[in-house]
């Protein structure tokens, strides 16, 4: 079968497509036909080998962490799915390759497809609603009245973030750039910051919760709209120790990653303020209790192009440029 590998830890030209054998699933384990494959900078970062230290994939292996497509055959243990079930997902950690005609997933990373989307809206959602979902409703208990800042709303994690948000009762911030207040506001942003005209943190102050997906600088200046009490969760960095002990890292790795977000989680405590890293974590059960808000329109996918998987170079080039709205979507053919 034909499959989207890394040959080379930062190498782009070391990305190709190829020929894979067909994966065997494990007992616990469904072998889904994939229809389409959603992207996500997450898969940039891990090709050019940021995560080496936590995620030690050995080359060659096959990129690609959000799936939808239909069941082709179940392991003997496999209780929750049949042949024929459409499905979607977002595979482990260990077990990532999406970006292929078939994959070998955990039965509990597995969820059915909402019935009203599309393979490619479905393909487009599992990373992103389940890190929105783990930050939002898991961690952070986001309640009605809450104000909470969602940095780059028009991107694939916050066209989702915003939408949850506000479904949970929220006053939702938002920063993005001109071509784009319109499609924040419509997601249901209360206030959109035009990044390159105003400074987010001269107009914004009292936030419960900021969720960062930029760089260091932004990341400081989000300190300064929270309140005493309030949380700063990151998704770009720095890992915190936290993370270091959920992804059971060594005692001595655990250091290492616990003192590169030293600096933070000081001026974050001198502001009387909380400072996190977010790693998500696959979970079907998740994406099942998501499933009635997609059904229902609450929360409606964003997809700026779907791109045939031939032209699958192409579309990581639109992902790295830093300019797509929501997200991009390869289509299995």
């Amino acid at each position: 079968m034909q499959a989207f590998i890394v040959h080379r830890y930062g190498d782009p030209t070391a990305r190709r497509i190829g020929d894979v054998p067909l994966p065997e699933p494990a007992s616990d384990e469904v072998l889904v036909k994939v229809h389409a494959a959603g992207i996500n900078p997450l898969d940039s970062k891990l090709a050019a080998g940021a995560y080496k230290a936590v995620l030690p994939y050995r080359t060659p292996f096959i990129l690609g962490h959000d799936l939808a497509g239909v069941v082709e055959r179940i392991g003997r243990g496999v209780t929750r799915f049949q042949p024929g079930d459409a499905v979607f997902a977002r595979p482990r950690d260990g077990r990532i390759g999406t970006l292929a005609a078939f994959i070998a997933v955990n039965e509990a990373d597995l969820a059915r497809k909402p019935a009203n989307l599309t393979m490619e809206q479905a393909a487009s959602l599992p990373l992103v609603g389940l890190t929105a979902w783990q930050i939002l409703v898991e961690r952070a208990h986001v309640e009605a009245g809450q104000k909470v800042l969602i940095h780059a709303g028009s991107g694939g994690f916050g066209t989702i973030a915003i939408q949850l948000a506000k479904h949970l009762g929220a006053h939702v911030a938002t920063t993005t750039g001109p071509a784009n207040l319109a499609l924040v506001q419509r997601l249901g942003a209360d206030v959109a910051v035009n990044y390159r005209s105003e400074r987010f943190e001269d107009r914004l102050e009292g936030y419960d919760l900021v969720i960062n997906t930029q760089d260091k600088a932004t990341l400081e200046r989000s300190i300064g709209v929270l309140k005493p009490g309030g949380q700063l969760i990151s998704l770009s960095g720095p890992p915190d120790a936290e993370f270091a002990r959920e992804a059971g890292l060594n005692p001595l790795l655990r250091l290492v990653v616990g003192a590169m977000s030293a600096a933070i989680r000081r001026k974050a405590r001198r502001h009387a303020v909380r400072y996190a890293f977010h790693f998500m974590r696959a979970s079907g059960a998740q994406l099942e209790r998501l499933t009635p808000l997609l059904e229902n329109g609450t929360i409606q996918p964003v997809v700026d192009r779907i791109y045939p998987f031939a032209q699958i170079a192409e579309a990581f080039a639109h992902l790295e440029s830093g300019h797509a709205r929501g997200k991009l979507v390869v289509r299995i053919d």
